[in-house]
C-alpha cells in the first residue's frame, strides 16, 4: 500500500464555517486506519510558479490507499468540494534511504 498526499486548494474567497471542524472530522473518521496523518489546515501562503489562479492552499491529509485510482475515490469525499474547492492526489516516494546515503558521502562535502 502506497502513502498519497493530499493537498486541499481551497476557493480564493472561502471562509471556514462553525461547523467545519465537525464536517472535517466526521471525513477523517470515515478513513479510518487509512488516514496515516490528519494533517492540518493552511492559513497563510504563496505559491512560486504556475498554481490554480481561482484556489490556494487550504492544507493537507496523507492517506494510504493501494492504487492512485483508489485514493482519488477516497479524495472524492472531502468537504471542501462541495464549497468549490480541489483536491490534489499524488503518490509519495520515500528518498530517506538514499538521502542519507549522500549524507555519508557527498553532503559531509558542504559541511
Amino acid at each position: 500500500m502506497s502513502t498519497y498526499l493530499f493537498a486541499f486548494r481551497a476557493p480564493a474567497q472561502y471562509v471556514p464555517s462553525a461547523d467545519t471542524f465537525d464536517t472535517w472530522a466526521t471525513w477523517q473518521l470515515k478513513l479510518g486506519a487509512r488516514l496515516k496523518d490528519r494533517g492540518n489546515p493552511a492559513f497563510a501562503a504563496a505559491a512560486v510558479g504556475a498554481s490554480p489562479a481561482e484556489t490556494r492552499l487550504g492544507g493537507y491529509s496523507l492517506v494510504r490507499a493501494g492504487s492512485l485510482d483508489a485514493a482519488v475515490a477516497l479524495a472524492r469525499g472531502c468537504p471542501l468540494l462541495s464549497h468549490g474547492g480541489a483536491v490534489e492526489v499524488c503518490e509519495l516516494a520515500s528518498h530517506d534511504d538514499r538521502f542519507d546515503s549522500w549524507l555519508d558521502t557527498a553532503g559531509a562535502r558542504h559541511d
